[in-house]
């Protein structure tokens, strides 16, 4: 089934700690047969849940976009000294639904830079882990199509749901959103260039044979001195609203895994502000 393209909205103001960017206080996801969280903030835990919903995933079930924001590390940004990446993933309104941690050493993140291995948390809002992503240091050239990219998707930790793996091309880029069993159920093309000037940077989700749209992940413009100086971006995702919850949850995989290639790259930044 096809669905027509959804624009994705603005990225909303990134709420204060305990507060949402309209001044209501931050929704708690819903738990299995709870009721809605004070503010009307989310819809019902007891709507449209899915029987193999991973536990802490009950709100996936109920929307079809989320943005994935990184946080501006200060210190970074100056120095170039790469930090353990931070992400708040919120609703439409800018409510913070989850937030990620990445969890890497310091010697793999200096060497290694984007390439680098990572494990990344994500935490609900009781800080509690609901998913962990794991990639493994892997060659990121097309010219070594036997060892491309993957990150594994579990939730929780230690039950994989699935994979993003990277598919074999030359001029754009591709993934594979595979369900545990490693069966392609979506796939995820880009544009050649991975570079835009003031706009959006589309990649494009469709079916398995890629005859149908389904959704969407945009890298989105945000703002001149956030691009040239950090390596901070914001990111929406869209998917079908009746899309299984444990692929929603390995598209999300796939946008960080997108990050890492293509936008995770605050050496060269850095080194584009020294004078020679």
């Amino acid at each position: 089934m096809s669905y027509p393209k959804q624009a994705l909205p603005s990225a909303p103001p990134m709420p204060h700690d305990g507060i949402a960017a309209a001044g209501q206080p931050i929704a708690m996801q819903p738990m299995p047969g709870g009721s809605p969280a004070p503010g009307g903030g989310w819809m019902g835990a007891h709507q449209q849940i899915q029987s193999n919903c991973p536990p802490g995933l009950e709100y996936l079930c109920q929307v079809d976009q989320l943005m994935v924001k990184q946080k501006v590390e200060g210190f970074e940004a100056i120095t170039g000294f790469e930090m353990n990446n931070k992400y708040e993933i919120v609703n439409t309104m800018g409510q913070r639904i989850f937030y990620a941690v990445e969890d890497t050493c310091c010697c793999s993140r200096n060497c290694c830079g984007h390439h680098r291995p990572f494990d990344i948390k994500i935490l609900n809002n009781q800080s509690k882990e609901v998913m962990h992503l794991s990639r493994g240091l892997r060659c990121s050239t097309c010219w070594c199509p036997c060892c491309l990219q993957k990150v594994t998707v579990e939730a929780p930790a230690g039950n994989i749901i699935g994979y993003v793996a990277q598919a074999w091309s030359i001029c754009k880029p591709r993934y594979k959103i595979q369900n545990a069993n490693e069966e392609t159920v979506l796939r995820v093309k880009g544009p050649c260039c991975t570079w835009n000037m003031c706009g959006d940077i589309e990649f494009d989700v469709t079916t398995a044979d890629e005859m149908s749209f389904v959704g969407c992940i945009t890298k989105q413009w945000s703002g001149l001195v956030k691009e040239a100086f950090t390596d901070a971006d914001n990111f929406g995702v869209s998917f079908p609203m009746d899309l299984d919850v444990n692929i929603k949850a390995v598209m999300m995989g796939a946008v960080f895994l997108i990050d890492f290639m293509y936008f995770e790259n605050n050496q060269k930044k850095v080194k584009s502000k020294i004078p020679h």
